[in-house]
């Protein structure tokens, strides 16, 4: 039952910071660093609790998680490199590829990708028409509707790993209910 606790609060922990960090992207276009700090060290500890309590078949090997961050580091660090990306998104999408390991990768990028080209569409909604009056200062849709060519990637990172973590089953009842049933 403590695992179960770790794994939720873990968990629940990624989901809420990364949240805050995609509000935080959509009002400043800035994603702070403790945002993926968090998520990188919920993995590492539920990682270590699940594995030293004997549940190392909820994630995939280590091996696994570390080769998903860094082909996405090092991708999203050639993106930003060529101005395509922030450092903030680089970092955050980072941070959850470990959470999603090589088996959600695939679904991590699609679920990106199909979100970053809708906020890309609304993009070009806002810029064309400005339908929102007076948007807060400094905010996404305030940059966007004076004519900055701009995407709060951070929402697209987030909205794609919370939706690789439940295909890969992190909110399945089967793996759920496998922690009380041990």
């Amino acid at each position: 039952m403590i695992l179960l606790l770790v794994f939720l609060v873990s968990l629940f922990l990624v989901c809420g910071s990364g949240v805050l960090a995609a509000l935080s992207d959509l009002r400043g276009m800035t994603i702070p660093n403790f945002y993926s700090v968090i998520v990188l060290g919920a993995f590492v500890f539920c990682y270590v609790a699940l594995w030293l309590g004997g549940r190392d078949d909820v994630f995939s090997p280590l091996l696994s998680h570390l080769l998903a961050l860094l082909i996405v580091f090092f991708v999203t660090l050639a993106m930003f490199m060529a101005n395509m990306m922030g450092a903030g998104d680089s970092k955050l999408a980072s941070a959850l590829a470990l959470w999603v390991g090589m088996k959600g990768l695939m679904p991590f990028v699609v679920y990106m990708t199909v979100v970053g080209g809708l906020l890309a569409l609304v993009a070009l909604v806002l810029r064309r028409w400005a339908p929102i009056k007076d948007p807060k200062p400094d905010s996404w849709v305030a940059q966007v509707q004076s004519g900055a060519s701009k995407v709060p990637y951070g929402v697209a990172i987030v909205l794609g790993a919370l939706a690789s973590f439940v295909k890969i089953g992190y909110f399945d009842l089967d793996v759920l209910s496998s922690f009380v049933i041990e």
